[in-house]
């Protein structure tokens, strides 16, 4: 990767060293391939026209349920970005993988919406997302439900979209379906056009042996934090709701 001046530690051996350096090369060349990748997935060419302003649902004034449609969430940005909630009506509590997220994405969500809109979607009804995210301290996170639409099922939000050949691939039964962490970008030209612009695809692409599906960890802290400790991610830890 170049020479420069490397790093020491106190009383670091030789070979410590050694490895080290070896580490770092391979640490800035994962660094210049996320760049790579990012740089590719701003170079998309326009991707498709969304079918239809799909209508969510949101608490509005007095705490009231209030119809928003998809145009209007992106508010005065011209980006908007959709991450769908493992928290159907069907669920007694919601993903552990996806409510961990959120717990960090939360933090970040007022420095996001400088710049693009960001808002979480789930299949409950709106009172009861809002009540989840006002017990869980979520304070910065736009909650909606998606209140029957077809967003869901057209990107990707659960697999009812899957195709037969994907079920198979992966073992579902025809009649299976459930929620999905899916994250969706959207874009809105200037005469109003909405486009999709990219998903996190990486949820129904192959594992590779000994992970899961791993779509969403550049996004995620909880991993990357586990990443950097000599125990690593571990082989059964999954973080809990409540501990």
């Amino acid at each position: 990767m170049g020479d420069f001046a490397r790093m020491a530690f106190p009383n670091e051996s030789a070979a410590y060293r050694e490895a080290r350096n070896a580490l770092l090369d391979a640490e800035i060349a994962l660094r210049r391939q996320t760049e790579t990748v990012a740089a590719m997935r701003r170079a998309l060419p326009p991707g498709g026209e969304v079918p239809e302003d799909y209508v969510f649902e949101r608490i509005g004034a007095h705490f009231r349920p209030e119809p928003v449609r998809l145009s209007e969430l992106f508010g005065e940005h011209s980006t908007l970005l959709l991450y769908s909630y493992m928290f159907g009506p069907e669920r007694d509590s919601p993903c552990p993988g996806c409510t961990h997220l959120l717990d960090s994405l939360d933090g970040a969500a007022r420095h996001v919406t400088q710049r693009a809109a960001l808002h979480v979607v789930a299949r409950s009804p709106i009172a009861r997302l809002a009540g989840w995210a006002h017990g869980r301290g979520w304070n910065h996170l736009s909650m909606l439900s998606t209140a029957g639409n077809a967003y869901p099922s057209h990107y990707y939000g659960n697999t009812a979209a899957l195709t037969p050949a994907m079920r198979e691939q992966r073992g579902y039964k025809p009649d299976e379906n459930w929620d999905e962490p899916m994250l969706n970008v959207f874009r809105k030209e200037g005469d109003g056009t909405i486009r999709h612009i990219w998903g996190s695809e990486l949820v129904f692409a192959p594992d590779d042996p000994g992970q899961n599906h791993r779509a969403l960890d550049a996004i995620d802290p909880l991993w990357a934090l586990l990443d950097m400790t000599p125990e690593g991610r571990g082989e059964t830890f999954f973080p809990k709701v409540n501990y």
